[in-house]
């Protein structure tokens, strides 16, 4: 139940992230996509801030999505460390 749980969440926590990283590629100039067909969201380059509009709504929205993955890197730590606690001995 707690494994189940902690995926539905973890998971609505990335795809969060991930629209995100699609909204400040939106707004920045150097990583809109101009091809017309679907690509992967480049969320390298947003979470290091490369390419990305340096104005204030911009930086917001990148701040939002690490504190998204920065829950999800969270989550998963303390998920290890309840399936160590409760192992079988």
């Amino acid at each position: 139940m707690v494994s189940s749980l902690w995926a539905v969440t973890v998971l609505a926590l990335f795809v969060q992230a991930i629209r995100f990283s699609y909204r400040i590629e939106e707004r920045s100039e150097g990583l809109r996509n101009r091809t017309g067909l679907p690509r992967y969201a480049a969320m390298p380059f947003t979470v290091t801030n490369y390419k990305v509009a340096r104005d204030p709504e911009t930086q917001a929205l990148r701040r939002r999505m690490l504190t998204y993955l920065g829950l999800v890197a969270v989550g998963f730590v303390l998920m290890g460390g309840w399936v160590l606690v409760n192992q079988p001995a």
